[in-house]
Protein backbone atom coordinates (compact mmCIF):
# COMPACT_ATOMS: atom_id res chain seq x y z
CA UNK A 1 0.00 0.00 0.00
CA UNK A 2 1.09 3.84 -0.33
CA UNK A 3 3.25 5.13 2.74
CA UNK A 4 1.65 7.54 5.10
CA UNK A 5 4.64 9.92 6.07
CA UNK A 6 3.29 13.07 6.57
CA UNK A 7 0.01 15.41 5.93
CA UNK A 8 1.38 16.17 2.45
CA UNK A 9 1.60 12.52 1.44
CA UNK A 10 -2.22 12.35 2.45
CA UNK A 11 -3.23 15.61 1.03
CA UNK A 12 -1.06 14.32 -2.45
CA UNK A 13 -2.90 11.15 -2.53
CA UNK A 14 -6.15 12.51 -2.02
CA UNK A 15 -5.56 15.28 -4.81
CA UNK A 16 -5.18 12.29 -7.42
CA UNK A 17 -7.57 10.76 -6.52
CA UNK A 18 -9.33 13.86 -7.05
CA UNK A 19 -8.42 14.49 -10.48
CA UNK A 20 -8.79 10.57 -11.43
CA UNK A 21 -12.54 11.70 -10.49
CA UNK A 22 -12.86 14.81 -13.17
CA UNK A 23 -12.97 17.16 -10.75
CA UNK A 24 -12.56 20.97 -11.86
CA UNK A 25 -12.22 22.79 -8.04
CA UNK A 26 -10.22 20.97 -5.33
CA UNK A 27 -10.14 22.93 -1.71
CA UNK A 28 -7.78 22.26 0.62
CA UNK A 29 -8.14 22.93 4.46
CA UNK A 30 -5.57 22.48 7.22
CA UNK A 31 -5.30 23.61 10.86
CA UNK A 32 -1.79 22.84 12.63
CA UNK A 33 0.18 22.00 9.12
CA UNK A 34 -2.31 19.20 9.15
CA UNK A 35 -1.29 17.00 11.51
CA UNK A 36 -4.59 17.77 13.63
CA UNK A 37 -7.18 18.63 10.97
CA UNK A 38 -6.83 18.18 6.94
CA UNK A 39 -10.20 18.51 4.88
CA UNK A 40 -9.54 17.84 0.91
CA UNK A 41 -13.15 18.92 -0.68
CA UNK A 42 -13.55 18.29 -4.56
CA UNK A 43 -16.39 18.44 -7.29
CA UNK A 44 -15.92 15.11 -8.96
CA UNK A 45 -18.16 12.35 -10.18
CA UNK A 46 -18.06 11.22 -6.48
CA UNK A 47 -18.97 7.57 -5.20
CA UNK A 48 -22.10 5.68 -5.05
CA UNK A 49 -22.74 3.96 -1.62
CA UNK A 50 -22.23 0.66 -2.74
CA UNK A 51 -18.81 1.80 -3.48
CA UNK A 52 -17.99 4.03 -0.61
CA UNK A 53 -17.10 1.03 1.83
CA UNK A 54 -15.46 -1.14 -1.03
CA UNK A 55 -12.78 2.00 -1.74
CA UNK A 56 -11.23 1.83 1.88
CA UNK A 57 -10.45 -2.05 1.19
CA UNK A 58 -6.80 -2.74 0.71
CA UNK A 59 -6.41 -3.93 -3.30
CA UNK A 60 -9.38 -2.24 -3.97
CA UNK A 61 -10.24 -0.16 -7.36
CA UNK A 62 -12.24 1.22 -9.99
CA UNK A 63 -10.18 1.70 -12.44
CA UNK A 64 -9.61 -1.53 -13.41
CA UNK A 65 -12.23 -3.91 -15.01
CA UNK A 66 -10.08 -6.50 -16.80
CA UNK A 67 -6.54 -7.57 -17.24
CA UNK A 68 -6.11 -5.80 -20.46
CA UNK A 69 -6.21 -2.43 -18.46
CA UNK A 70 -3.48 -3.26 -16.96
CA UNK A 71 -1.45 -2.47 -20.02
CA UNK A 72 -3.35 1.44 -20.73
CA UNK A 73 -4.13 2.69 -17.27
CA UNK A 74 -3.19 6.40 -17.02
CA UNK A 75 -4.60 7.48 -13.66
CA UNK A 76 -2.80 8.29 -10.80
CA UNK A 77 -3.30 4.79 -8.84
CA UNK A 78 -5.94 3.00 -7.32
CA UNK A 79 -7.90 4.55 -4.81
CA UNK A 80 -7.92 1.89 -2.11
CA UNK A 81 -4.48 1.40 -1.42
CA UNK A 82 -4.22 5.18 -0.39
CA UNK A 83 -7.39 4.95 1.68
CA UNK A 84 -6.91 2.50 3.32
CA UNK A 85 -3.39 3.50 4.10
CA UNK A 86 -4.75 6.95 5.78
CA UNK A 87 -7.60 5.00 7.25
CA UNK A 88 -5.15 2.87 9.04
CA UNK A 89 -3.23 6.41 10.55
CA UNK A 90 -5.84 8.86 11.45
CA UNK A 91 -9.63 9.46 12.00
CA UNK A 92 -11.14 9.58 8.40
CA UNK A 93 -15.01 10.86 7.46
CA UNK A 94 -15.82 10.88 4.05
CA UNK A 95 -18.72 12.56 2.47
CA UNK A 96 -19.48 11.80 -1.30
CA UNK A 97 -22.26 12.07 -3.98
CA UNK A 98 -22.35 10.86 -7.19
CA UNK A 99 -24.91 12.88 -9.79
CA UNK A 100 -27.39 10.03 -10.52
CA UNK A 101 -27.65 9.60 -6.40
CA UNK A 102 -30.80 11.83 -4.44
CA UNK A 103 -28.28 12.17 -1.10
CA UNK A 104 -25.64 11.05 -0.25
CA UNK A 105 -23.27 8.82 1.77
CA UNK A 106 -21.40 8.96 5.21
CA UNK A 107 -18.35 7.01 6.21
CA UNK A 108 -16.27 7.19 9.14
CA UNK A 109 -13.36 5.15 9.73
CA UNK A 110 -11.21 5.60 12.52
CA UNK A 111 -7.53 3.54 12.69
CA UNK A 112 -9.11 1.58 9.93
CA UNK A 113 -12.18 0.62 11.88
CA UNK A 114 -15.36 1.26 10.01
CA UNK A 115 -17.49 3.44 12.95
CA UNK A 116 -20.09 4.39 10.64
CA UNK A 117 -22.06 4.64 7.23
CA UNK A 118 -25.19 6.45 6.95
CA UNK A 119 -27.14 8.74 4.05
CA UNK A 120 -26.27 12.06 4.11
CA UNK A 121 -26.88 15.56 2.43
CA UNK A 122 -23.86 16.16 0.45
CA UNK A 123 -23.38 17.95 -2.84
CA UNK A 124 -22.16 16.36 -5.76
CA UNK A 125 -17.82 15.07 -5.18
CA UNK A 126 -16.11 13.61 -2.45
CA UNK A 127 -15.11 15.55 0.87
CA UNK A 128 -12.49 13.71 3.35
CA UNK A 129 -11.81 15.38 6.76
CA UNK A 130 -8.78 13.87 8.04
CA UNK A 131 -8.29 14.64 11.89
CA UNK A 132 -5.22 13.26 14.64
CA UNK A 133 -3.06 12.21 12.00
CA UNK A 134 -0.51 9.17 13.75
CA UNK A 135 -3.10 9.25 16.94
CA UNK A 136 -2.49 5.86 16.91
CA UNK A 137 1.17 5.64 16.37
CA UNK A 138 2.82 8.44 18.69
CA UNK A 139 5.89 7.74 17.66
CA UNK A 140 5.11 8.73 14.39
CA UNK A 141 4.35 11.94 15.37
CA UNK A 142 7.65 12.53 16.80
CA UNK A 143 8.85 12.50 13.18
CA UNK A 144 7.05 15.28 11.65
CA UNK A 145 7.94 19.29 11.76
CA UNK A 146 6.38 22.33 12.97
CA UNK A 147 3.54 23.37 11.92
CA UNK A 148 4.61 25.57 9.39
CA UNK A 149 6.73 23.41 8.04
CA UNK A 150 4.09 20.51 7.28
CA UNK A 151 2.13 23.63 5.93
CA UNK A 152 5.05 24.38 3.49
CA UNK A 153 5.35 20.68 2.76
CA UNK A 154 1.46 20.54 1.62
CA UNK A 155 1.78 23.76 -0.20
CA UNK A 156 4.76 22.56 -2.16
CA UNK A 157 2.84 19.59 -3.32
CA UNK A 158 -0.46 21.49 -4.17
CA UNK A 159 2.23 23.92 -6.40
CA UNK A 160 3.87 21.04 -8.13
CA UNK A 161 -0.05 19.24 -8.79
CA UNK A 162 -1.18 22.76 -10.38
CA UNK A 163 1.46 23.43 -12.67
CA UNK A 164 0.89 20.08 -14.12
CA UNK A 165 -3.37 20.79 -14.26
CA UNK A 166 -3.51 24.06 -15.00
CA UNK A 167 -7.60 23.38 -16.03
CA UNK A 168 -8.50 22.79 -12.72
CA UNK A 169 -8.80 25.59 -9.71
CA UNK A 170 -6.53 24.64 -6.45
CA UNK A 171 -7.13 26.22 -3.29
CA UNK A 172 -5.39 25.87 -0.22
CA UNK A 173 -6.48 27.56 3.37
CA UNK A 174 -4.45 27.12 6.30
CA UNK A 175 -5.84 28.49 9.76
CA UNK A 176 -8.71 30.08 8.09
CA UNK A 177 -6.21 32.06 5.24
CA UNK A 178 -6.35 31.69 1.75
CA UNK A 179 -2.72 30.79 0.83
CA UNK A 180 -2.97 29.70 -2.48
CA UNK A 181 -5.86 30.02 -4.74
CA UNK A 182 -5.14 29.39 -9.04
CA UNK A 183 -7.30 30.32 -11.75
CA UNK A 184 -8.54 27.04 -13.14
CA UNK A 185 -8.78 28.48 -16.59
CA UNK A 186 -6.58 26.10 -18.37
CA UNK A 187 -3.60 28.67 -19.45
CA UNK A 188 -0.48 27.80 -18.03
CA UNK A 189 1.13 31.07 -18.12
CA UNK A 190 -1.46 33.05 -16.01
CA UNK A 191 -0.82 30.01 -13.63
CA UNK A 192 2.82 30.56 -13.64
CA UNK A 193 2.18 34.05 -13.44
CA UNK A 194 0.48 33.86 -10.18
CA UNK A 195 2.67 31.11 -8.63
CA UNK A 196 6.10 32.33 -9.24
CA UNK A 197 5.48 36.14 -10.27
CA UNK A 198 5.55 38.72 -12.91
CA UNK A 199 9.09 38.47 -13.88
CA UNK A 200 9.95 34.71 -14.33
CA UNK A 201 6.31 34.65 -16.20
CA UNK A 202 7.74 37.16 -18.83
CA UNK A 203 10.84 35.55 -19.13
CA UNK A 204 9.66 32.01 -20.44
CA UNK A 205 10.25 30.79 -23.09
CA UNK A 206 7.03 27.88 -24.95
CA UNK A 207 8.48 24.81 -26.21
CA UNK A 208 6.10 22.49 -27.77
CA UNK A 209 6.80 18.85 -28.90
CA UNK A 210 5.88 16.66 -32.23
CA UNK A 211 6.39 13.47 -30.88
CA UNK A 212 9.08 13.20 -33.10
Amino acid sequence: GEVVERPGSVVKELMENAVDAGAKNITVELMAGGAVFIRVKDDGCGMAPEDARTAFLRHATSKIRDADDLGRVESFGFRGEALASIAAAAQVEMLTKTSGELSGTRYVVHGGEEQEMSPAGTPEGTTFVIRNLFYNTPARQKFLKSPATEGRYVQEVMEHMAVSHPEIAFRLIMNGQTKLQTPGNGKLRDLLYYLYGKDIAANLVELSDDGS
